[in-house]
């Protein structure tokens, strides 16, 4: 199936940004992995706007146009659920609100309460957006507080990377937990399947980061925590 333009773009931006590096990384699950992604590294303004600008043209693309806000759950959420706000608006011209939570409720002023952003209203359709695939711990926190401020749907979480890993639960990856655990969609701009398609054997900024040692490392650790399907 050809991959779509933004996808191979937005890869050769993690590589650029700095943001997925290949090698040997001990994760904090105790797992080596052959590749890590920082999101943590997208730091300048240029970049900032990029991210925007590929999470915007994935939930179009997942999700259409019907929703109202993009709610981006505290910390890494927050900047996420913003540029990508300014984004929709500059790429399709649709104003879509942005909401996140507070980790420490505000309780003075006129801005008091649980929330930052947009308040959320029922009826709202809401897109959830965050950074690498989620295990399902943070939408455990998150979900309960969205449905609890108003009566909205959630139509689906978008992250950038669905490192395609067992999650908690040792069978399904964590997206697909949250998918079966919540009943919404959840989908990513890109799969590491889609990273090592694009980049095996090809040059990104002038070296080729997935040779046969690195995609044999990346088959070995599918084989073990990779999602059997």
């Amino acid at each position: 199936m050809k991959m779509e333009n933004y996808k191979r773009e937005f890869i050769d931006f993690m590589v650029e940004s700095d943001v997925l590096k290949f090698g040997e990384f001990t994760l904090k699950s105790g797992r080596k992995s052959p590749f890590f992604m920082n999101a943590g590294a997208y730091v300048t303004g240029s970049q900032l706007k990029r991210l925007g600008e590929y999470y915007a043209k994935a939930i179009h693309d997942k999700y259409g146009d019907d929703f109202d806000v993009l709610f981006g759950p505290a910390y890494k959420g927050i900047p996420l659920g913003v540029v990508t706000a300014i984004a929709y608006s500059e790429l399709y011209g649709k104003e879509v609100r942005y909401c996140s939570d507070r980790k420490e409720e505000k309780d003075h002023g006129a801005d008091k309460g649980s929330f930052l952003g947009s308040k959320l209203k029922d009826g709202d359709r809401v897109v959830m957006i965050e950074d690498v695939t989620t295990s399902g711990k943070s939408m455990e926190e998150t979900v309960p507080k969205v449905k609890g401020a108003a009566d909205v749907q959630i139509v689906g979480l978008i992250v950038s990377l669905d490192r395609m890993e067992v999650g908690k639960g040792g069978e399904k990856c964590a997206l697909e937990e949250v998918k079966e655990l919540y009943g919404f969609d959840t989908n990513a701009i890109v799969s590491m399947d889609e990273v090592v398609e694009h980049l095996y054997h090809r040059e990104c900024g002038g070296k080729v980061l997935i040779d046969d040692t690195i995609k044999a490392a990346i088959d070995a650790y599918y084989e073990q925590y990779g999602v059997k399907r």
